[in-house]
């Protein structure tokens, strides 16, 4: 074949930039894709730059990992660092949130400032076509416009991850995962020799891995103790700090029993940010709310101007929950959704993601619960 032809073909064949993480997810979307005959390369992306030289950081095993993969495969491996980024656009929110009485998600932005922010633009100036990731989700088209759908594998689905990121975005995004089951992808990487076909999945917060949260926190927070209080305003003992506890907490309030109470377990039910008190209950009623106020809402639909039925979730592994959703304020954006049944733990910081059906509509952050 003429040396012209070859090169021409080669033009001509759509380039796709893979987020390479060093698991197999992202290994086997790589394989995937090869063998669909496109130009694959990978770009292994360091977001965060403070390695304790503890074994939480994996950061050094997962890079070797991916050039191991990469190389196995036949493709091109570069690496970039959005860490400069990741603190300025999440981590110091995360932060602020958390010393603001919030329970920050930020993975959830991970995918929308870094995955599909930096990294994606970053892969376009390298001359990409199309963009992949190991995410467990669908794309489909309808009319030119991309509309993001649950995983086939509906334990492994990860759209409500996906949920903030920008719609347009999703027009240069690949999935090649959504159609498969995750025990599938593992028999895939093994089938082809890939070495990491029985690596553990990662767990925990993108940044702190699966080391404790309390420890991690302690290096950037200040420690401010104050009271734990019961509903009616008994001091029950002490708490470290109000960051780090969540709505709905049983574990770590070193409370135990309380003299002349019931032998029933104690759970965060709120936090009271001016007296600096942890509000518990033994009444696990108290803490469930029939509906929230959300803010900062991302459509992946045609925006809605009026009240309107679907599911949310209001946490990664919930099953969607039917509520209605209403426009408290377009101008401030915010929204109330109501659900058909009370849930639990309705925590401001975290994100409810809206779907119909499969399709994911889009969603906000929680500021608050509601009683009625």
């Amino acid at each position: 074949m003429p040396i012209l032809q070859v090169v021409a073909e080669i033009m001509a064949t759509p380039k796709v930039i893979v987020g390479m993480s060093g698991g197999v997810d992202s290994s086997v979307t790589a394989l995937l894709l090869k063998r669909q005959g496109l130009q694959v390369e990978g770009l292994f992306m360091k977001n965060w730059d403070e390695d304790d030289g503890t074994a939480y950081c994996t950061a050094a095993q997962d890079h070797a990992d991916a050039r191991a993969v990469c190389a196995k495969l036949d493709i091109p491996l570069r690496e970039v660092s959005f860490s400069e980024a990741y603190w300025d656009e999440i981590f110091e929110g995360f932060l602020d949130g958390l010393d603001n009485g919030l329970t920050p998600n930020p993975d959830v932005l991970c995918n929308r400032v870094i995955k599909f922010g930096h990294f994606s633009a970053a892969a376009r100036k390298m001359g990409a076509d199309k963009v992949a990731t190991g995410h467990y989700a669908r794309l489909s088209d309808a009319k030119g416009s991309p509309q993001l759908r649950k995983a086939l594998d509906t334990g492994k689905d990860q759209s409500y991850f996906l949920h903030m990121v920008h719609r347009d975005e999703f027009r240069h995004a690949m999935f090649p995962l959504g159609e498969i089951e995750k025990p599938d992808v593992r028999c895939i990487a093994k089938a082809h020799g890939l070495e990491v076909a029985e690596k553990r999945d990662s767990t925990g917060l993108c940044f702190i891995g699966e080391r404790p949260f309390r420890d991690f926190l302690r290096t950037y927070l200040p420690a401010r103790p104050g009271p734990i209080k019961s509903a009616d305003g008994r001091t029950l003992g002490r708490h470290m700090g109000l960051s780090f506890y969540t709505i709905g907490q049983r574990r770590g309030l070193g409370i135990g029993g309380v003299r002349g109470g019931e032998e029933k377990p104690w759970y965060v039910a709120g936090k009271d940010l001016n007296a600096n008190a942890l509000i518990v209950s033994q009444n696990e009623a108290d803490l469930y709310a029939p509906a929230l106020v959300a803010s900062g809402m991302n459509w992946l639909c045609e925006p809605p101007k009026a009240s309107f039925t679907c599911a949310a979730k209001i946490r990664y592994r919930q099953a969607e929950q039917a509520c209605q959703v209403t426009p408290v304020d377009l101008g401030r954006d915010t929204w109330r959704i109501e659900f058909e049944r009370p849930q639990r733990a309705i925590t401001p910081g975290q994100y409810a993601a809206l779907y119909n059906g499969e399709r994911c509509l889009g969603g906000g952050m929680i500021l608050r619960s509601l009683d009625a």
